[in-house]
């Protein structure tokens, strides 16, 4: 499994997402320093209901915690959009 598939799936079972997607710009990003320690560049977008009462930086804050054990080795950036299944469906 490669590492997009692994993050999707971390974070679908992590916070009960109906919905992950994940974009791996690593490409977008070659030579900088973090790309030659091989950490991946990402994009995220996370649907979950567990996001719900919580302002931006605290779904980002459990969107991490999620994902601790690939911070800093697999993961050198994440950018991400968080959304309740309410906003999403918008």
């Amino acid at each position: 499994m490669d590492r997009r598939s692994r993050i999707e799936d971390t974070l679908k079972a992590a916070l009960e997402a109906v919905h992950v997607e994940v974009i791996d710009e690593s490409h977008l990003h070659a030579g900088h320093a973090g790309a030659r320690d091989g950490g991946g560049h990402f994009r995220a977008l996370v649907v979950s209901d567990r996001f719900e009462g919580h302002d931006r930086i605290s779904r980002q804050r459990l969107v991490y915690a999620a994902l601790a054990d690939e911070m800093g080795s697999e993961i050198h950036a994440l950018s991400m959009e968080t959304l309740t299944c309410s906003e999403w469906r918008r």
